[in-house]
């Protein structure tokens, strides 16, 4: 007998199960699938190293889940379930090959005081965007949780013309539109304050010298002076593994080890999935793919459902450069040549400067394997004890930006051109130059385990290519564009078929938005629909007009 459900949600990571979790608040039948043997995608923690030694395995910062419309929501009830988070009121730092170091805490005097000792040129920049930061957030953050476009987010636009005035909007608008480096030059002097909110810009796929990079950055460091940083308590599993109790308290189900090979279609709609094992399951109301668009319309959907052209925008969809993660277990945090609290901090960046990172974003552009790779080094036991059973350390690195297809080194030193081979000696590299800031690191390595950006592909295939973000941000496939001009809102050309995720609006972070918006998409009355798809159609248009001129 065939299983129905009003909806089949294909990809369990958190705004699968987001979506999944408001249908199922709302009454619906609702089944989940996933692929692995846990639920979570790239929220995920396990043993890498030693037996009781909980990594989390490609995402570590939950600030903007702790922040989301979800938490806010459901909160007291992800409590119940077990759900806790460790703050750190250090948050990031970055450190430089001279000994030095610039540090944001928790803590607007105390950071002041670090930028006014380095440079008093860079802490009056500082103070500069800090203030441009509030008015940012009191009158366009609100978008970032808005769909677009929607009568919610043009309202949201209006209030900030009466707010700031036209004049005050476009200059506001500037900061976040500029690239990372000309955002360095115009509010700091020295090339390491510069460096401090361009390795922010890397951590998504913003090189540099790339218009819009600045915008991430922006956000990310000054939510970090407020908020400090947080991590799941336990491990980031400990994200999916509560919202699943949610969603089976309301009658839903999820399902590992379930592997989808397609969305099965019927006179233009989506009317449920195949397994691998060719168990079909039929959905009465909605599939949700929470899937990148080329596994989602190059492996699962048949090409007869799609209109020609919409299979030629898929083709363009464009995938930002690979990452390596590398996880340690230590018998003690590093010991930092910047010396003071730095053992103390959630992140600390090592690039050394602007000009590294260019070098860097653009040696893997170009397929080739960077010199010296931006290291995002997560200190995960300074700020969950927890994670390991002893007095033993956990150290998350992420490595970027690396190429998905290995062309050549451009230093010259590894003739590898597959990940295979090409993971261990890159990550000795990475080794090296984290030895060169926290000299005596390598003597007290107990275990390691990389993840090239192959492998990561291998474990979730939204990351195509090692791509940890699930698609490029850059402005011409980001906003309206996301993922394709006119389809920004969720839907499909496939009725009842929608999806979400990090190649959605508001694309990558754990801020489970995707999946709330598409739940209300799937949500929404029969009218409402039809006035949705009529906008989009105009939007659509006119937006694949300005990316055509972005181009």
């Amino acid at each position: 007998m065939v299983e129905t459900f009003d909806a089949v949600v294909v990809g369990a990571g958190h705004n699968g199960l987001t979506a999944a979790l408001y249908l199922a608040d709302e009454g619906w039948d609702v089944c989940v699938l996933e692929r692995n043997d846990e639920p979570g995608g790239s929220v995920r923690s396990d043993e890498l190293t030693r037996e009781g030694y909980i990594h989390d395995t490609h995402s570590t910062n939950q600030n903007l889940f702790v922040g989301s419309q979800v938490f806010e929501e459901f909160g007291d009830e992800l409590r119940e379930a077990g759900l806790a988070f460790s703050r750190s009121d250090k948050p990031f730092a970055n450190v430089y090959p001279d000994g030095e170091s610039l540090r944001v805490y928790q803590d607007v005097d105390r950071t002041r005081e670090a930028f006014e000792a380095h440079s008093p040129a860079d802490a009056a920049g500082w103070d500069t965007l800090r203030e441009e930061f509030g008015r940012f957030a009191e009158t366009l953050v609100p978008l970032m949780g808005q769909p677009l476009p929607s009568v919610a987010a043009g309202r949201t636009l209006l209030d900030a013309v009466r707010t700031e005035r036209p004049s005050g909007l476009i200059d506001l608008a500037q900061i976040p539109l500029s690239s990372t480096r000309e955002l360095g030059d115009a509010y700091f002097e020295t090339p390491e304050a510069k460096a401090l909110m361009a390795c922010w810009g890397l951590h998504i796929d913003f090189g540099p010298d790339v218009s819009g990079g600045a915008m991430f950055p922006f956000l990310e460091s000054f939510t970090a002076l407020s908020e400090g940083i947080s991590v799941a308590t336990g491990g980031a599993s400990a994200i999916p593994e509560a919202l699943t109790t949610l969603i089976e308290r309301r009658g839903g189900e999820v399902r590992t080890n379930a592997e989808v090979t397609a969305v099965d279609t019927q006179n233009g709609r989506a009317t449920g999935v195949t397994l691998t094992d060719g168990t079909t399951i039929r959905a009465r109301e909605a599939v949700v793919a929470n899937l990148t668009p080329t596994v989602l319309y190059d492996r699962l959907v048949d090409d007869a459902a799609l209109p020609e052209s919409f299979r030629e925008t898929v083709d363009r969809y464009e995938y930002g450069p690979g990452t390596m993660m590398i996880h340690l277990a230590l018998d003690e945090l590093p010991d930092w040549a910047a010396g003071e609290d730095l053992s103390e901090f959630a992140y600390v960046h090592i690039a050394p400067d602007v000009d590294t990172l260019a070098e860097t974003y653009t040696a893997a552009q170009n397929g080739q394997l960077p010199e010296s790779p931006m290291l995002v080094v997560g200190q995960t036991t300074a700020v969950d004890a927890s994670r390991t059973p002893d007095d033993g350390q956990i150290l998350w690195i992420q490595v970027r930006a690396l190429p998905s297809e290995i062309d050549g080194d451009a230093a010259g030193e590894i003739d590898a051109t597959d990940w295979d081979t090409a993971a261990s000696p890159m990550a000795d590299r990475v080794l090296d130059k984290l030895e060169t800031y926290a000299p005596g690191v390598r003597d007290s390595i107990l275990d390691r385990d990389v993840h090239s950006p192959a492998d990561l592909e291998a474990t979730n295939p939204n990351l195509v290519g090692g791509d940890s973000v699930a698609g490029s941000h850059h402005l011409r496939q980001n906003f309206l564009w996301r993922p394709f001009p006119g389809w920004s809102r969720y839907g499909t050309p496939v009725d009842e078929l929608y999806v979400c995720g990090a190649s959605t609006w508001p694309g990558a972070g754990n801020n489970a938005t995707s999946g709330q918006l598409c739940a209300q998409r799937v949500l929404a009355q029969p009218f409402e629909e039809r006035v949705i798809e009529t906008v989009e159609e105009y939007v659509g248009d006119a937006a694949t007009a300005v990316q055509q001129r972005l181009s």
